[in-house]
């Protein structure tokens, strides 16, 4: 059975990182809440890859989409996401962002089209908590990312399982729609 996805570090090191085509997903967790951050870059057709002192830099094109996930005591709930403070903040506007409130009341925002990336990005070297995996091009990426984001938005985030389902569902089908490599060689 083929490898459907491995740590992005590890990856680097063993010299098993898909320079044709991959996705990337990073997190960011809050410490003291379930208040979470992920990141998921597409990327194609790289020139190279290196190590530097943050993370791990590519030099290629790729896009970038946020997901952001509240919990229902999050204090800054009518503030931007683009306005907060460094370690809560995606580059995005409300009315970027699809919403879902759960019944726990935990706010979970899709960005509704992905950001380009031109000629390079670095993707931060994880701590904590936090993780950066790298997710290879299969036939069945799509269903794997499915059910990865459903796993990670229960587990990690604290979202209900039937709301979990529903959102990741959401975030397949975005990425499917607007990160999907297809389009461009069509």
């Amino acid at each position: 059975m083929a490898v459907k996805a491995m740590d992005l570090f590890d990856a680097y090191n063993q010299n098993q990182l898909p320079k044709d085509e991959g996705y990337v997903i990073s997190s960011f967790f809050s410490n003291n809440t379930a208040y979470s951050i992920y990141e998921i870059v597409s990327y194609s057709g790289v020139k190279t890859i290196y190590l530097n002192d943050t993370g791990l830099t590519f030099q290629t094109n790729g896009k970038k989409l946020h997901i952001l996930v509240e919990p229902a005591s999050y204090p800054n709930k009518s503030m931007e996401p683009y306005v907060r403070n460094n370690t809560e903040q995606i580059p995005l506007r409300f009315s970027e962002l699809e919403q879902f409130t759960a019944k726990n009341q935990s706010k979970i925002m899709i960005a509704k089209h992905p950001i380009d990336s031109f000629s390079s990005f670095t993707i931060l070297k994880p701590s904590g908590m936090n993780f950066a995996l790298v997710f290879y091009k299969l036939p069945d990426l799509f269903d794997t990312l499915r059910i990865f984001f459903e796993k990670t938005f229960n587990r990690e985030a604290g979202i209900p399982q039937g709301d979990a389902k529903k959102c990741a569902q959401r975030v397949a089908e975005i990425l499917q729609a607007t990160m999907s490599f297809r389009l461009e060689f069509e």
